[in-house]
């Protein structure tokens, strides 16, 4: 199982934020932050804060990218 964060990438990218400007708004950790740069799992209530924070759906910043297993 692998989660993408590349949605929400491109929306800081588009608001013109950076990637720590999160962490001063959304008052989450520097180690939530690098969990997400590294496409580690968080919790449902950091998605929860990212999106009420940007005015996005979970569908915007995160999805499912399926890997495939070697048999």
């Amino acid at each position: 199982m692998a989660v993408s964060y590349n949605g929400l990438w491109k929306l800081l990218i588009d608001k013109k934020m950076k990637k720590m400007d999160l962490i001063e708004i959304l008052g989450i950790s520097s180690s939530t932050l690098a969990k997400m740069s590294k496409g580690e799992l968080v919790s449902m209530r950091v998605l929860e804060k990212v999106c009420q924070s940007l005015n996005c759906d979970f569908g915007d910043i995160i999805n499912y990218e399926k890997k495939e297993v070697d048999e």
